[in-house]
């Protein structure tokens, strides 16, 4: 079998830690998760979290929260669900076979009822669902720990005589109604606590791409991603003239070439609230914004867009 043939998306190598990304497709019956990494030396925990979404106020929910601890005598592993903001109870995991300063493979089966957690090929947990398997499609990494590999798998590796499971198909990006420029009309316009989502592939050669939410004569939003000097900048035009750009400050460039993104925009309050890849990035409030009025979503630039949920 053509190993390619075995991926859902292309792998993630040495992400920086905190780290969230999209599952594209979401969890389904027999989709595969397979992590590589080590454990710092001073450790006292990380964890692994799937996520429905990746809203941090609200918070989104969490399925599964898969979290090894190493301050006691002995590693075990923490599990639970969050749900409504809320922890449910959690379930204690004694016998983890992995110490501080170690290398580690975890492999996540996700099956129809529950997922099964194994460490270097041997089955360390089975963690039934408290949340539906479908809604999650975001993974969170945090914690003092560091990530050589992320693989999203549609069939089990180690075990190739695991035929039960149906394969998921490959993610592609051939739908021309999202290629860019990209033009979505906005019918009823945006409304309080209204949300737009976009994820898509940053193209291997990237210059610049923007989005922009606009009605006649207006762009109360309009994000511009500069990759010549890795910067993010917002302003809005009201008629012919056209605030200064306002830099959004980052701890690090939150774009890559060749890899995936999402872009959260939620209008609350009187103001746009900007998530790239899960981490918050600012409020913008645009001065006399007539929320009805906005009618058109468009994104330029260097990208493939896979989907737009408005």
């Amino acid at each position: 079998m053509d190993p390619l043939s075995l991926l859902l998306q292309p792998p993630v190598f040495y992400p920086v830690v905190p780290y969230v990304c999209t599952i594209f497709g979401g969890l389904q019956h027999g989709r595969l998760i397979l992590i590589q990494g080590s454990v710092g030396n001073s450790a006292e925990r990380f964890q692994i979290d799937f996520q429905c979404g990746c809203s941090t106020r609200p918070r989104s929910d969490v399925a599964f929260h898969f979290n090894p601890r190493f301050s006691s005598s002995s590693a075990h592993v923490i599990c639970n669900t969050l749900r409504k903001d809320q922890w449910l109870d959690e379930l204690k995991f004694s016998g983890f076979p992995l110490r501080k300063g170690e290398s580690f493979v975890l492999l996540f089966l996700f099956l129809s009822d529950k997922v099964k957690v194994s460490i270097a090929g041997q089955h360390f947990l089975d963690f039934p669902y408290r949340l539906p398997l479908r809604d999650v499609d975001t993974l969170g990494i945090y914690g003092d720990v560091t990530v050589k590999e992320i693989s999203f798998l549609s069939s089990n590796p180690y075990h190739d005589e695991m035929t039960d499971y149906p394969l998921c198909q490959p993610l592609k990006l051939g739908n021309s109604d999202l290629n860019t420029p990209l033009h979505k009309s906005l019918t009823a316009g945006l409304s309080e606590g209204h949300l737009i989502l976009v994820r898509g592939l940053v193209t291997e050669d990237p210059e610049e791409m923007t989005l922009s939410l606009k009605s006649k004569d207006v762009t109360p939003f309009k994000l511009t991603t500069s990759f010549k000097d890795e910067s993010l900048y917002y302003n809005y035009s009201m008629g012919q003239s056209w605030s200064d750009p306002q830099k959004i400050q980052t701890l690090y460039f939150v774009f890559h070439a060749g890899r995936y993104f999402e872009i959260l925009v939620l209008f609350e309050s009187g103001k746009f609230r900007l998530a790239i890849n899960g981490t918050p990035l600012g409020d913008f409030s645009p001065p006399a914004l007539d929320l009805k009025s906005i009618d058109e979503l468009e994104i330029n630039g260097s990208a493939k867009i896979y989907s737009v949920k408005c």
